[in-house]
């Protein structure tokens, strides 16, 4: 079994300063860590990232947090103007709002593309002192686009038997992917991967759409769900690989006694209410102010909705220090002011209002104690909370009102109830619409959500991956040696063989 190499912008925990020669660790939480780390202490690995910091990484407090972690741990540095330039800047000012049909949002400062590529050759480098011939290299995300490029530019890819790279976040389609300056030279850095992992249908097409328009040379084979490209002498496939959540870990953290209290006295402080939760980070692309407008929308039109429902929106701070993002959340606090203002008595409010991050046990009593979930996104890759909130709902009842734009759509479809969270009145004629479901579709609806999260949960998104990319590097190596055999002279010899493999390897030059 071939080791594994994780690559990711961060590392699964995060090193911060606590003053002079103090620092804490915080482990990373989420279905990626939980997923992938069994796998790389089964098959053994390495997990190269960033742990955080800007600058010298301290030595003790890195071998403290990784001593107990059964793999490598492989920290890649970062100056504060690198974190500045690479992160903040290229990372989430461009590509992040790009690919989120937010172009708008985007700063193409010049600079910022210079940083990009210099910290993914950092990973580059990371990568060919971490691994070894048969290592699965799995690289992740949008931060990361460049790293294949910088691997073949220093002629060492031919060493490894398989890239593969997987986006988290959607891929836009050709009339958004255009506006990008670098357009041609990403694409191509993408190009030079060996499997390309996304998480949707509609992300597969809109990329096979921008090689056909962008890169000329680049041939798309399709045949159902399997798609190659042949460029550059070489093929890549392409594939959708919908990542899901640890099922089990949510649903038995819902059904014990501490989450059923807490939900209990959720619902008890709403008496004959209908709970509905918006549950986001603080982001432009959540669709946080056009979810408010919808609600807003709804009790000024359905009077029967006023006291007898309450939209519990939690929004987790993030980047609050980013100008753009103080102003919106500036939005979201006047919408939810006007909303109050407007329409509370002296026993209702009908907008509460949670500008912090919950713990697990109360986010796991918030799922299982509202009846509604109201996530309406502009755009999302995926959108786990939708099926976090799924897992939860162990009394298998419970509505789903979901944007049309999150990955999760092409999963929970038609039992979600889609919306198009551009269009106030129809998501506000939707949440009247789940208001008023029967207990008995809300039942079978939540049944068969359930059922898809349950199977396609995050253990299996990982499975699917890493067996597309080893059916990718049992081709690269039977290719390698045929080469090998057929090269060989007829009266054999050590040395015929090896100048024969080094003549292969120049091949990739």
């Amino acid at each position: 079994m071939n080791r594994l190499i994780v690559v990711s912008n961060r590392l699964p925990f995060a090193l911060d300063s606590a003053g002079e020669d103090l620092w804490t660790v915080t482990p990373a939480v989420g279905g990626l860590v939980s997923a992938i780390e069994p796998v790389l202490r089964e098959r053994g690995g390495t997990w190269i990232g960033w742990p955080g910091i800007p600058g010298e990484i301290p030595n003790e407090p890195l071998a403290e947090a990784t001593r107990d972690a059964g793999y490598n741990v492989v920290p890649v540095t970062l100056s504060e103007t690198e974190r500045d330039e690479f992160y903040y800047g290229y990372s989430n000012e461009v590509i992040w709002p790009l690919f989120h049909d937010l172009q708008n949002f985007c700063n193409f400062e010049p600079a910022y593309w210079q940083a990009y590529k210099q910290v993914n050759e950092r990973y580059a480098d990371a990568i060919i002192r971490s691994a070894k011939r048969d290592d699965f290299i799995w690289v992740h995300d949008y931060h990361l686009m460049y790293v294949a490029q910088a691997l073949r530019e220093r002629s060492t890819s031919q060493n490894l038997s398989a890239l593969t790279f997987f986006l988290h976040i959607p891929f836009p389609p050709y009339d958004i992917f255009a506006k990008l300056p670098q357009q041609r030279r990403l694409l191509h850095a993408l190009l030079q991967f060996d499997l390309l992992g996304f998480q949707t249908r509609r992300d597969v097409r809109n990329f096979l759409q921008c090689a056909r328009r962008v890169m000329p040379d680049a041939k798309v084979l399709s045949r159902a769900e399997t798609h190659v490209i042949r460029f550059e002498k070489r093929k890549i496939r392409v594939g959708h690989f919908p990542i899901g959540i640890d099922f089990d870990s949510f649903e038995n953290g819902a059904k014990c006694e501490a989450a059923a209290q807490r939900s209990q006295q959720l619902r008890a402080s709403f008496p004959d209410c209908q709970l509905i939760l918006g549950s986001d980070r603080l982001d432009y692309s959540k669709g946080i102010p056009e979810r408010l407008r919808a609600f807003r929308d709804a009790l000024e039109r359905y009077p029967e909705l006023r006291s007898r429902v309450v939209l519990i929106q939690i929004v987790v701070p993030s980047r609050v220090e980013i100008p753009r993002y103080h102003e919106f959340k500036g939005r979201i606090d006047r919408l939810v002011g006007d909303i109050n203002g407007r329409f509370s008595t002296s026993n209702w409010i009908p907008v509460q209002y949670h500008f912090r991050g919950l713990d697990r046990e109360e986010l796991l009593a918030h799922y299982r104690a509202c009846e509604i979930a109201f996530l309406t996104p502009l755009k999302d890759g995926m959108n786990l909370v939708a099926k976090e909130y799924c897992a939860c709902r162990v009394d298998e009842d419970g509505a789903l009102i979901l944007s049309q734009f999150a990955g999760a759509a092409e999963q929970l479809k038609p039992d979600a109830l889609l919306v198009n969270p551009y269009d106030v009145e129809q998501m506000a004629d939707t949440i009247v619409k789940a208001f008023r479901m029967s207990p008995g579709e809300r039942q079978a609806r939540m049944k068969r959500m359930r059922r898809i999260v349950r199977k396609e949960n995050v253990f299996w998104w990982v499975d699917s991956f890493l067996k597309a990319g080893a059916r990718l590097g049992a081709r690269t190596s039977r290719a390698f040696e045929k080469r090998s055999i057929r090269l060989r002279p007829r009266y054999g010899g050590q040395g015929a063989t090896l100048q024969n493999e080094n003549a292969s390897h120049g091949n990739h030059r």
